[in-house]
């Protein structure tokens, strides 16, 4: 198997169960284990900062003790076994330990993952949104099995479609991973500064890290109340999981693109595109309170989320050293894809109780100053 092949197939796998666990697990805390809403989400609430925490420090720690091959098998391995321990746990106690374990363990394989993508970017010039469109594509079929299964077999299934997801993960971990990434780390000199520290002094690398944290938390009203917010305004509950994955749509289509597409774009000039979408999309949603243009706006999450993400992606590979790549992606997914969105998602939970479609202006508040960011900075730190 090719090393485009390997990424492919480990992406979908990995977001296969990121489209069980993301958007259903609350659920099932609620219907399979019998804990209330405000329970449920205390010990979701938990996770993430477990997820935060882990990805900042324990998932830097860890590159520097195994390869990336190596720490996506362990990984990936350990997930299972944390998730087995569900089966059994029906306690308050249990069930927040289980959930804060599983969350400290589970998360670290996106940053691997996106860090050995980088990798082979630099040494096997792969097409990275060629790989990444099977990770949304994983995503989106989960949604589908997990909506069919549910319907059948009500949400009990979900816990059995998440252990299947990552034992089929764990054997696709198994197979050899690319040469590039079975490399152990080279050992740094006591007295050489950490990569966080190395990262920490580039002026250049935290504006971009700024700029995605403020694109990326803009989505946390999208991700935990545009479910309710379709129920809202009446959309019937079958037709809002296939408006959602309009969404997934036309990420996957944006990556399988976005290598050809965005070849001489400049990093600064990705993060303007998205920052524009990003605010015409949360502002169509507040300013028209109908599906049809719910629907319209879904389309801009190819900018909002896809564009975004690849301008982050393009800037570490073409600006960092592969030492500090895998410190940068733990940053990333620790301030960009957890804290922010928590942070915002408070926020825009007390905004939807005064009116619904503040909710998603709070999030072009976020979205806007990056653009702003972008426009200040993109000549004096050539991005």
């Amino acid at each position: 198997m090719n090393n485009q092949k390997w990424l492919s197939l480990n992406f979908f796998a990995f977001f296969f169960t990121w489209g069980v666990f993301l958007p259903y697990w609350t659920g099932w805390l609620t219907n399979e284990k019998g804990l209330s809403v405000s329970a449920a989400s205390v010990i979701m609430g938990a996770g993430m900062v477990a997820r935060s925490l882990s990805t900042l420090f324990f998932f830097p720690l860890l590159t520097r003790l195994f390869s990336l091959g190596r720490l996506m098998q362990i990984l990936a391995i350990a997930s299972f076994a944390a998730m087995a321990l569900y089966i059994p746990a029906n306690s308050y106690t249990l069930l927040f330990i289980i959930t804060f374990a599983f969350s400290f363990i589970y998360p670290n394989l996106l940053p691997a993952m996106e860090s050995g993508a980088t990798v082979l970017m630099q040494t096997d010039r792969i097409h990275y949104g060629k790989s990444r469109s099977y990770g949304s594509l994983g995503y989106t079929i989960a949604l589908l099995i997990v909506g069919a299964a549910t319907a059948i077999w009500q949400e009990n299934a979900i816990l059995w479609i998440m252990l299947l997801g990552l034992l089929f993960m764990a054997i696709t971990q198994s197979l050899a991973s690319p040469v590039p990434l079975q490399s152990r780390p080279a050992p740094r000199t006591k007295k050489g500064p950490s990569a966080t520290a190395e990262l920490l002094k580039s002026k250049g690398f935290i504006t971009v890290l700024v700029v995605s944290i403020l694109l990326q938390g803009a989505h946390a009203a999208y991700y935990n109340y545009g479910f309710i917010y379709l129920q809202d305004i009446g959309v019937n509950s079958f037709y809002i999981g296939l408006i959602l994955n309009v969404a997934v749509i036309f990420e996957i289509v944006f990556f399988v693109k976005a290598d050809t597409l965005f070849e001489k774009w400049s990093v600064s000039s990705m993060f303007l595109l998205a920052g524009i979408g990003s605010t015409v999309r949360w502002i169509l949603i507040f300013l028209f309170p109908s599906v049809w243009v719910f629907i319209l706006a879904q389309t801009l999450h190819a900018l909002s989320f896809g564009v975004a993400h690849f301008a982050f992606i393009r800037y570490i590979f073409k600006k960092l050293d592969p030492l500090n790549i895998p410190a940068a992606q733990g940053m990333y997914a620790a301030l960009g894809m957890s804290l922010s969105v928590a942070l915002l998602t408070f926020i825009g939970g007390y905004l939807y109780e005064i009116a619904p479609g503040y909710s998603f202006l709070g999030m072009a508040a976020s979205s806007f100053p990056a653009v702003v960011l972008v426009l200040l900075t993109r000549k004096r730190f050539a991005y």
